[in-house]
C-alpha cells in the first residue's frame, strides 16, 4: 500500500499531476463529452476520441484550441490516469486486453476523484496555519491511500460521494484556520471575510483590484469575470469556475486549493502569481 504522503509541496504535486505517457488515453477514452464551444464533436462514454492514435497519444495536441478542443486543454486528472493504467492495471491496456477496458474506463472517474482528494489533503498538510487538524487530515490521507490501492472490483463498490463528503468537512475546516490567521495579519481581528456563499454567480464579474484576501469563493462561477490586479491570498477557490475568467496580474501565490485545471481554463499573463505547485499555462499572454 503507499504510504502517506508527506513530502514537499513540489514532490506532492508532481506525484498528483497527469502523466500522459505513462496513461492509456483515458481521459480520451472513458469520458464523455458533448459539441460546444469545449469540444468540437460529440464523444460517447468509452468510445475513443478520434484524435487518439494507436500510441494512446493525441494526434492533434498542439492545435487542440485551434481546432475547437479547449476542453482537452482545461482537463487535470491529477495523475489518476497513470494509477489506473500503470497500478490498477499493472500496464495491461485495453486495447491488448479489450477484456479490461469497461472496467477499466468505470474505474477511472472515481480513481479521478480520489486522487483530487489527495491533492487537496496535501495542500491542507502543508498549512502550518491548519496545524491543529493536520493529525486528522493525516487519518484521511492514509484511509485514501489505501482506497487508491484498492483492486478495480473494490474500487467501483466505494462510496466516494460519501467518502468525499467526509474529507470536505476537514478541508473546509482547514480553510477556516488558514484564512482566520490571514484576516488576524491583515486586520488585526479574528473577524470573519466576506463570504460569496456556495456557486455564488459571479459571471462576467468586475473585480478588477479587489481585495479577495481570505475571501470564501467555495464553487464561485467566475466565468469571465474581469480579476486583472486582484489579491486572492488565503481565498478558498476549491471549485472556483474560473473559464475566461482574466487573471492578469492577480496575485494567487498562497490561494487554497487551486488546481491546474482551474488555471489551465483561466487567461493570466506573465505578472500573475500562482503557487509554486502548479505550472503557468502556454496560452497565457
Amino acid at each position: 500500500m503507499s504510504q502517506p504522503h508527506t513530502s514537499s509541496a513540489n514532490e506532492y504535486s508532481t506525484r498528483l499531476q497527469a502523466d500522459c505517457e505513462r496513461c492509456f488515453g483515458l481521459c480520451c477514452t472513458a469520458l464523455p463529452f458533448a459539441a460546444s464551444a469545449d469540444f468540437a464533436i460529440d464523444k460517447a462514454a468509452g468510445q475513443p476520441c478520434t484524435n487518439l492514435q494507436a500510441d494512446y497519444r493525441c494526434g492533434v495536441h498542439r492545435d487542440l484550441r485551434k481546432l475547437g478542443f479547449k476542453g482537452c486543454t482545461v482537463y487535470d486528472c491529477f495523475g489518476a490516469g497513470q494509477q489506473v493504467s500503470q497500478s490498477t492495471f499493472g500496464g495491461r491496456d485495453w486495447r491488448e486486453h479489450p477484456e479490461s477496458a469497461q472496467l477499466m474506463f468505470d474505474v477511472f472517474p472515481a480513481m479521478w476523484q480520489l486522487h483530487e482528494l489527495l491533492w487537496y489533503m496535501n495542500e491542507a498538510l502543508s498549512r502550518p496555519e491548519a496545524a491543529e487538524i493536520h493529525s486528522e487530515l493525516q487519518t484521511a490521507l492514509a484511509e485514501t491511500e489505501r482506497l487508491v490501492a484498492l483492486d478495480a472490483s473494490s474500487l467501483l463498490k466505494l462510496n466516494v460521494p460519501g467518502w468525499r463528503a467526509e474529507v470536505n468537512q476537514l478541508l473546509l475546516r482547514a480553510s477556516e484556520l488558514v484564512r482566520q490567521n490571514e484576516l488576524r495579519r491583515i486586520k488585526g481581528t479574528s473577524g470573519r471575510r466576506k463570504s460569496y456563499g456556495r456557486g455564488a454567480d459571479l459571471i462576467g464579474a468586475n473585480l478588477k483590484g479587489a481585495d479577495l484576501r481570505a475571501a470564501n469563493l467555495r464553487g464561485a462561477y467566475l466565468i469571465a469575470a474581469n480579476l486583472r490586479n486582484a489579491d486572492l491570498r488565503s481565498a478558498d477557490l476549491i471549485g472556483v469556475d474560473f473559464r475566461d475568467a482574466d487573471l492578469s496580474g492577480a496575485d494567487l501565490s498562497s490561494s487554497l486549493y487551486l488546481s491546474q485545471a482551474q488555471m489551465n481554463s483561466a487567461k493570466g499573463d506573465a505578472s500573475t502569481r500562482i503557487p509554486p505547485t502548479l505550472t503557468r499555462p502556454a496560452h497565457w499572454s
